[in-house]
């Protein structure tokens, strides 16, 4: 079974109703928005105005479950994406509209969409949650470049938390002005281990472009003073 092509991006099967004979899965709402992409364990900040929406966050709040996040794309859909759990609605409006702070959950693919309610809801198959493992040296070298690209850069980047007993490439993943598509890519790999070899490959090619710029520069100090 494939994830939809190259990192679990692709049109989601639009499909509804049971297949016979088929074990059931665990059914998600869900909402596909456009260039957002959520990672486990990260917070989401939300504005909810469709009704549609408003409708699937009543549902989720009085059942006490979490929400799925896919990202939006021209050609439909990602089928991997990450559930998130509601936190606290920190304003409301008198036309019905809030603010809501979410977070990251669990990864997830889509096997089968439904949309019998106003809102889409997938029948979905549980990613693991980090598979294989990165060492601690693989994650203190992945911070290290991540921390030479910034320099090196002159980018002024959020400071993510690290803890380098637990696996680091979302935090430093979410901080990095990317394409989507890589985060994208991160999100759909089978382990931690080899999200963390991505990231550090990313790192590397983006270094040896920056290392050159850096070379390239003239070195202050050689003019003629007039």
């Amino acid at each position: 079974r494939g994830r939809g092509g190259s990192g679990g991006v692709g049109p989601a099967r639009a499909v509804s109703g049971d297949l016979v004979g088929r074990p059931a899965l665990p059914r998600l709402s869900f909402s596909p928005w456009p260039g957002v992409l959520l990672f486990p364990l990260l917070p989401l900040p939300l504005h909810i105005f469709e009704e549609r929406y408003r409708e699937m966050f009543r549902d989720c709040m009085s059942a006490g479950r979490e929400f799925g996040v896919v990202r939006a794309q021209e050609d439909g859909m990602a089928v991997v994406g990450c559930t998130a759990s509601i936190g606290e609605v920190t304003q409301r409006y008198p036309d019905g509209r809030f603010d809501v702070m979410c977070r990251g959950e669990r990864r997830f693919e889509i096997e089968m969409l439904d949309d019998s309610r106003t809102y889409l809801q997938a029948e979905v198959d549980w990613l693991p949650g980090e598979g294989k493992t990165a060492t601690r040296g693989e994650r203190e070298a992945c911070a290290a470049l991540h921390f030479e690209v910034v320099e090196l850069s002159s980018l002024e980047l959020p400071m993510p938390a690290l803890d380098l007993d637990r696996p680091i490439v979302y935090p430093l993943a979410s901080v990095l002005p990317v394409d989507l598509d890589f985060h994208q890519q991160l999100l759909a790999m089978p382990s931690d281990a080899a999200q963390t070899r991505k990231l550090c490959e990313f790192y590397e090619v983006l270094l040896s472009q920056l290392r050159k710029s850096v070379q390239n520069l003239p070195t202050p100090g050689n003019g003629r003073v007039m």
